[in-house]
């Protein structure tokens, strides 16, 4: 009965050690490099754009209320969300964006960053806990595609807005995953 005790305790603090180590590029790295990503995308706006007075397509609609599920979710849920969110913007600025306003480099740079992003909160989640995707994200991200990029014919107008939005979410994941870091 002692033994099993023991070995209960035994694991339960080698899982918790185990956890907090997985997580320590939350804490140490997380808030530098999300802020990176918004200096990034900063540096890719273009002020000589005419986008002031235009929004994103409203059939598309930022998903607020995603967000607001994913605040009320377990912490892997809110790291998991966020490195879906992350993720799905790579692929939407790896489309034909030829006629951007930005500099290929500031792109890359921007890219990179928000990769290593997402690789450290998936580090955080840990590989046992694999989580499907979340279909209404990835049709969200389907919808910015096709009703501003393809419409507007990937034109830099298109992917200012694009811009636009993608700062909007990463302020948003930033504010998801950094309530983690006050808890």
């Amino acid at each position: 009965m002692l033994n099993g005790i023991f070995f209960v305790c035994l694991s339960l603090s080698l899982w918790t050690s185990g956890s907090s180590l997985s997580c320590k590029w939350m804490q140490h790295k997380f808030q530098q490099f999300s802020k990176n990503s918004l200096v990034l995308i900063d540096s890719m706006g273009n002020n000589s754009t005419n986008t002031t007075n235009t929004t994103v397509d409203a059939r598309v609609g930022f998903p607020n209320h995603l967000y607001n599920q994913a605040s009320k979710a377990s912490a892997e849920d809110k790291l998991s969300f966020t490195v879906q969110i992350l993720e799905e913007m790579v692929v939407l600025f790896e489309e034909d964006n030829s006629k951007a306003s930005w500099e290929e480099i500031r792109e890359e740079n921007f890219l990179q960053v928000v990769t290593q992003v997402a690789d450290g909160l998936r580090s955080c989640i840990g590989s046992h806990s694999y989580k499907r995707k979340n279909k209404k994200i990835q049709m969200y991200f389907k919808r910015l595609s096709s009703h501003v990029l393809e419409q507007m014919d990937n034109s830099a107008q298109a992917w200012e807005l694009i811009r636009k939005e993608m700062k909007i979410h990463l302020v948003r994941a930033d504010l998801l995953c950094s309530s983690l870091l006050t808890n």
